[in-house]
């Protein structure tokens, strides 16, 4: 008789050495668990034995965010997806933060793993979601998420992560936060988008702001370096999202012109801190299944791939 095999709540765990840089990796819904660099922990980490505490470090899709009461429509049918965020009546965070990934390839400085998304109440589409995870020679963490539609028709998706920021043992206090973006995302109390709306007073992160000033969830749009819409970016270059410190340091998201929207949730409720930082790429925002804004559709064995990271200035 075969013993099952016991795993960690969080899943398999996978650990990268490369350039001074240390990431864990949770099979759990391809999450980046933890991640320092020269020994300074830039991401809110958890512990293996339990599911990420607000959603920290998951991988997204193939929706990113919410969808308002779960509901969508496809050719005139109305699709229903479970609900899995209880109070507000809304999906969130798309189909795979309960799944664990399978590891295609893995080194001591990468790792390659996926999940399939299979046809399910509100989505009826065959899917496979890609996560690849690779320190640089410099130690900076690069990320690649891509989507396969294995389908026979074609199949709508979002793309997104769930990192928290951090710079060592500075408190999150004393750190300021810039978000080069234009753009935020008015929404009601059910966390739904309604309008476009020009940044201003805290929301306005252009030119840095206390993060102590800015507890928000809010997704801002018209970033640095894309277009104005769902065109190609500017200039196809990488934008930079960035927490500082007061004492030089600094640890930044970057992106390349598939992500069109950067979530940035600052929270009083992370356990353990009195704050904590989270800037979430994506590539549409919440609710696209019904706006369409951002939502793009995969045809039959195509696929698409999203491109962030984190790197950092600690001297």
């Amino acid at each position: 008789m075969n013993t099952p095999r016991i795993l960690a709540a969080s899943g398999q765990q996978f650990t990268l050495r490369r350039g001074g840089g240390c990431v864990i990796v949770a099979s759990l819904a391809a999450g980046l668990r933890y991640y320092d660099r020269a020994g300074v922990e830039l991401v809110e980490s958890y512990g293996t034995d339990g599911t990420a505490p607000g959603a920290a470090g998951i991988t997204l899709a193939p929706f990113a965010n919410r969808v308002d009461g779960g509901r969508w429509e496809l050719n005139g049918t109305v699709q229903q997806l479970d609900i899995t965020e209880v109070e507000r009546n809304n999906a969130i965070h798309g189909l795979l933060r309960n799944t664990g990934y399978t590891a295609l390839e893995s080194s001591d400085h990468h790792v390659l793993l996926e999940a399939g998304i299979f046809p399910q109440h509100g989505y009826p589409f065959l899917a496979r979601h890609q996560v690849r995870y690779e320190l640089l020679e410099s130690g900076e963490l690069r990320v690649e998420q891509t989507l396969i539609n294995d389908s026979p028709t074609p199949a709508p998706f979002v793309l997104g992560a769930h990192p928290y920021f951090r710079i060592g043992n500075t408190a999150p206090e004393e750190l300021t936060i810039m978000v080069d973006a234009q753009t935020r995302l008015a929404v009601t109390d059910r966390m739904i988008p309604t309008d476009r709306v020009p940044v201003g007073g805290i929301y306005d992160l252009r030119h840095g702001r206390p993060v102590k000033d800015a507890v928000m969830d809010t997704a801002f749009t018209h970033l640095a370096g894309s277009a104005a819409d769902d065109g190609p970016s500017a200039d196809d270059g990488v934008t930079r999202h960035t927490l500082h410190a007061p004492d030089g340091r600094s640890v930044s998201l970057w992106h390349d012109g598939t992500v069109r929207y950067v979530h940035v949730y600052i929270t009083e409720t992370f356990p353990g801190r009195s704050l904590a930082v989270a800037m979430e790429p994506m590539t549409g925002p919440a609710n696209a299944f019904n706006s369409g804004e951002g939502l793009k559709w995969l045809e039959p064995g195509a696929s698409f791939t999203m491109r962030w990271g984190i790197d950092s200035v600690l001297e």
